[in-house]
């Protein structure tokens, strides 16, 4: 899977949030599908309790450049799949 391609295709068809505040409570309400956190996330242990993280390689700029975007993204939140294949991540 071309992570990069994965990335973009959920940003331009899917439904997302960007933020660790915004990861936060979209598991708090149960809507989170996969939540992405780059390897510099300063929070990235606050989602060790949900099953479906996904590990970055990268750091906070290199996912915001991944997902197209540009401004810096510590964590990104699926909330829908669109036409993507992101949620084979984990």
């Amino acid at each position: 899977m071309d992570l990069t391609r994965e990335l973009r295709n959920v940003v331009g068809s899917g439904k997302i949030a960007f933020g660790i505040r915004q990861a936060e409570q979209a598991i708090k309400d149960e809507e989170a599908k996969l939540v992405i956190v780059a390897r510099n996330c300063p929070r990235a242990d606050r989602f060790d309790s949900f099953k479906r993280v996904y590990h970055f390689e990268g750091t906070n700029v290199e996912l915001g450049a991944a997902c197209g975007k540009p401004f810096s993204v510590a964590a990104l939140t699926v909330l829908e799949a669109g036409d993507s294949a992101i949620l084979d991540l984990v």
